[in-house]
């Protein structure tokens, strides 16, 4: 099974990607607790935004699934 990190070419400077901050994100007693999002074509990846290594990564069906599973149909 090949990995996420094979989606991207090696040389991908993740600072220069795209990333949308959760709108849920917000201060938990003076601590700013934020999930942030790339979504590209084929990948969907999140990271902590204090925290930006690692991150976990999706095809963006698993995302979806993810998403729409506690909200069900």
């Amino acid at each position: 099974m090949a990995s996420w990190d094979d989606r991207l070419p090696a040389e991908t400077d993740f600072a220069r990607l795209t990333w949308v901050k959760s709108s849920y994100s917000g201060d938990v007693d003076g601590d700013s607790t934020c999930v942030e999002v790339f979504a590209g074509s084929d990948l969907v990846l999140v990271r902590d935004s204090k925290d930006a290594d690692p991150m976990l990564g999706f095809t963006p069906a698993a995302w979806k699934a993810f998403l729409e599973g506690p909200l069900g149909d």
